[in-house]
């Protein structure tokens, strides 16, 4: 029985290969896209898609099944298409909780105490030659943490942050069941309530910019920003102009608007930390992801279920 076609819509991490090579035909996606598939389009049955898959993209494979996204956000797949033509789309959720969780921590930390700084400090020779590196203008003793999401990440952040004795505090769409934190019904209530937000919400066309000059101003002068989420969620530009100004005090961001592009001007600042969307990429939880994404393909094919669809395409078993 020949083996199952599935298409590489993007370079994805090396372990989502090795863990399919075995039980799949898989296809490179071609630079000209994949209209330049051919014959090859019909064979097709499943994708693998990160970055995003369009409605176009899909219909140029007719008889695709099944969508697996390595990650835990899919906004860049067009749902509504996949629903209407039943395609599956599946996601790896909960794997990488904990490895992001850990990342949003960090960033706080090192935004609030400038470790990445002090380090440079001892390797540029500058301890020895020029003294003692200067104070912190920060801590976190004493803070009030406003989460922005508390999904199974957004949770993890604030079991992690209990231990540090901050008051913690969180906006959703609607207060969530058994949580003993504080809620508030939006964005701008827990602006004015904290110091320090986290944000932690996907990329959907609600958040958009959501994180911007009002936002940052109610954080006020010793406030931080922290987003592990989606660099859609806050306005770069506002960002900027609030730590010119001395609105804000500083950011730690794993996630930007235009990555890979990160504004110039947001390195100039001693009270900024950034990484390269970096929150999942430890070789374990990348692992585990790719497992996940072949378990999915795994079920599909041979039950006619996967194992962590997303709720926008509901799917029935195969007859």
């Amino acid at each position: 029985m020949p083996k199952p076609v599935v298409l590489l819509s993007q370079k994805l991490n090396k372990f989502i290969e090795e863990a399919l090579a075995d039980d799949y035909e898989l296809l490179d996606m071609p630079e000209e896209g994949v209209n330049a598939l051919g014959v090859r389009a019909d064979d097709i049955r499943a994708v693998i898609a990160f970055g995003g898959f369009s409605a176009a993209q899909m219909d140029a494979l007719p008889n695709l099944e099944i969508i697996t996204c390595p990650g835990v956000g899919y906004d860049g797949i067009d749902t509504d298409h996949a629903a209407s033509r039943g395609i599956i789309i599946t996601h790896t959720p909960n794997v990488l909780n904990d490895e992001v969780a850990d990342t949003a921590v960090a960033l706080l930390l090192n935004t609030v105490r400038q470790f990445y700084f002090a380090e440079k400090w001892v390797r540029d020779g500058r301890w020895e030659r020029d003294g003692a590196f200067e104070l912190s203008p920060f801590t976190l003793k004493g803070r009030k943490v406003g989460l922005y999401g508390l999904g199974r990440i957004g949770e993890e952040i604030a079991a992690r942050l209990e231990p540090f004795k901050v008051e913690i505090s969180y906006h959703t769409r609607s207060p969530k069941k058994g949580v003993a934190y504080a809620y508030h019904p939006t964005l701008a209530s827990l602006a004015d309530a904290v110091d320090t937000l986290i944000a932690i919400v996907p990329k959907t066309d609600e958040t958009h910019k959501t994180i911007n000059a009002d936002i940052l101003k109610a954080l006020g002068p010793n406030g931080i920003l922290i987003n592990v989420g989606r660099g859609w969620t806050v306005d770069e530009d506002d960002l900027i102009a609030a730590l010119e100004a001395g609105a804000l005090g500083g950011a730690g961001l794993d996630v930007f608007y235009d990555e890979p592009h990160v504004p110039e001007k947001l390195l100039s600042f001693d009270t900024v930390s950034v990484l390269p969307h970096v929150a999942s990429a430890s070789v374990a939880t990348r692992r585990a992801m790719a497992q996940l994404v072949a378990d999915n393909l795994r079920s599909w094919f041979a039950e006619g279920r996967p194992v962590t669809p997303v709720p926008e395409t509901p799917f029935a078993p195969k007859a």
